[in-house]
């Protein structure tokens, strides 16, 4: 059975940092394609960063220079380092792990940017 599971979320205020993890079980981590995706009420999903299985990354330009992605294969688990937070950064961030015809994600954690 597969699972995808994030944390890290939560409340910060603008101008903070978070850093979100997603830990993977039931796949070969190592050869999946991990992302992150976030969901803004009355919005639809978007992507946020991609690290693939080699290891190169992909941001949104909506992020970029502020936020990193990166995997430990060992820990099967990707992060997502956010800094320089905005309020409009504000949405469910999903997990999400795809390798060929096979696509998994995780349920989200929140993340309100504050004051």
């Amino acid at each position: 059975q597969v699972q995808l599971v994030e944390s890290g979320g939560g409340l910060v205020q603008p101008g903070g940092s978070l850093r979100l993890s997603c830990a993977a079980s039931g796949i070969i981590f190592s050869n999946y394609n991990m992302g992150w995706y976030r969901q803004a009420p009355g919005k639809q999903r978007e992507l946020v960063a991609v690290i693939s299985s080699a290891s190169s990354t992909y941001y949104a330009d909506s992020v970029k220079g502020r936020f990193t992605i990166s995997r430990d294969n060992a820990k099967n688990t990707v992060y997502l380092q956010m800094n320089s937070l905005k309020p409009e950064d504000t949405a469910v961030y999903y997990c999400r792990a795809t390798q060929n015809v096979y696509d998994y994600w995780g349920q989200g954690t929140q993340v309100t940017v504050s004051s």
